[in-house]
Order: structure tokens, then sequence, then C-alpha cells
């Protein structure tokens, strides 16, 4: 695909079926790790949410861990 004037492109029509978008849509662009998407609006609250969800987990674990660790040093004062 060619970028037009005024930074242009077409998206093919299989593409747009397969997205279930139509002329005249509103879609969202987002550049992550050097690499461009082109998301619906229920893609983007997808992924955003997935964001989201993935980072509390990582906390969730993170908190876990502090308090495995301070209850083993606990532990070990003990013996």
């Amino acid at each position: 695909m060619k970028i037009s004037e005024g930074g242009r492109i077409v998206i093919p029509i299989e593409f747009r079926k397969a997205l279930g978008v139509d002329i005249g849509d509103e879609l969202i662009l987002h550049m992550e790790d050097g690499k461009m998407l082109l998301l619906t609006r229920r893609q983007a609250l997808q992924y955003v949410q997935d964001q989201v969800s993935f980072y509390k987990n990582v906390q969730d674990r993170r908190l876990l861990a502090d308090e495995l660790i301070a209850e083993r040093k606990i532990e070990a004062a003990d013996e």
C-alpha cells in the first residue's frame, strides 16, 4: 500500500470486512514498540482492559512475593 497526499492510506475491502468497519467509521491509531496499530473502538477498549488486567496481576504478584519474604524473615528470626 502507498501513502497518498495528506498521509492517506486505503484499507483494502477484505480487511475492512474482517474488522467489520465501513466508510465513515472511526478507528484509533496507536503506536507501540515502533509498530502502528489500527483498532476499532471495541478492540481499543479490549486492549486497554487487557493492559490494566496485566499490570494489576503483576502488582498483585509482587505484593504476594513481598508478603512471603516478610513471613520467611519472621520465621527465620524465630528459629
